[in-house]
């Protein structure tokens, strides 16, 4: 029953009202106006299988989840998503429901890892993208053939604008909010948009022996207060914006030398892209005393992700809450 109660929420998505059937002449003006033109998807597709009989032959509607790339949890992570795949819509294969549109079940692989997949998919994956070497050493285009697909073909899983009329994304909670508050389906509002940077401290190397404690320029020093200002920035006003620094490297790396060069990251996330420019500029503002305090300097260097907030449509998330309050 979850299945059919699935399939018909994304029916009603589409119809634009829960559990409308809305004329076929109506149809594609409700497409256009939940801003489904152009097929979204996230990282680098692994299969997908169609079901249902479709009543007319209409733009199609999507559902993903994601298998997580991540080494120490491939293995079980891949046997839930074989699971997904293989049970999602036992209905649906069953001919018990008819929709409107067909549902495509597509499984994205190493959703962590890059967007390979979603850019595929929407006939943006430029050539150059499959240089980019990843941490195996190996290119992105190296890796896909080492673990048996052909990167010669990706442009064959391009999708024409308008082809997708809605996508839905099913994803196990990486965090705790919903098992805290023993609720079994959460709705998106939406995908946050997320900015990264490159931060390089520079001090001076010395003898950690012979070099007072006010003479030093410790590099390391500086990163650590300047860890504890990201938190503190993030966390001053109320939202649920989160900043992470997830990587750090010091120089020399020796127990009795200062370390006169540090490299660590710097995360942000919000919905709101005028959040993240806030935080970053007190961040900034913030690293500036930290240099000043401690005779180090700081480099931000923007790895310009591009990935921008995109809320869900409020329809969206309606008929889906309607949908799990059917399911109980």
């Amino acid at each position: 029953m979850q299945a059919v109660a699935l399939a018909e929420t994304a029916q009603a998505v589409v119809d634009g009202l829960p559990g409308g059937a809305a004329g076929a002449d109506q149809q594609d003006e409700r497409e256009s106006e939940l801003g489904h033109d152009e097929p979204v998807a996230q990282p680098a597709a692994r299969s997908r299988s169609r079901g249902a009989r479709a009543a007319t032959q209409r733009r199609v509607e999507l559902e993903s989840c994601g298998l997580d790339g991540r080494s120490e949890a491939e293995e079980e992570d891949r046997a839930h998503g074989d699971d997904r795949r293989e049970h999602q819509h036992p209905d649906i294969e069953a001919d018990v429901l008819e929709v409107r549109h067909p549902l495509e079940v597509v499984i994205f692989q190493n959703e962590e890892g890059g967007l390979v997949g979603s850019e595929a998919l929407a006939g943006e994956l430029e050539p150059e993208a499959l240089k980019r070497v990843s941490q195996s050493g190996k290119t992105l285009g190296e890796g896909i053939a080492f673990l048996g697909g052909d990167p010669e073909r990706l442009a064959e899983a391009a999708r024409e604008p308008g082809d997708i009329a809605a996508y839905l994304e099913l994803h196990i909670e990486q965090g705790a909010v919903l098992e805290q508050e023993d609720i079994d389906i959460g709705v998106v509002e939406g995908i946050v948009g997320i900015d990264w940077w490159d931060v390089t401290v520079d001090g001076d190397a010395n003898h950690a022996g012979t070099t007072p404690m006010d003479q030093r320029r410790d590099a390391l020093l500086a990163a650590a207060r300047f860890i504890h200002a990201v938190h503190r920035v993030v966390t001053a006003q109320p939202g649920p914006q989160v900043g992470t620094v997830g990587r750090i490297e010091a120089e020399p790396g020796a127990p009795n030398v200062i370390a006169g060069h540090v490299e660590l990251s710097l995360e942000l996330r919000d919905l709101d892209a005028a959040v993240i420019d806030r935080l970053y500029g007190r961040i900034r503002t913030e690293a500036e005393g930290i240099a000043a305090a401690t005779g180090t300097e700081f480099t931000f260097e923007d790895q310009e992700l591009g990935i921008e907030p995109a809320p869900t449509d409020e329809r969206i998330r309606h008929v889906l809450e309607q949908a799990a309050a059917a399911l109980g």
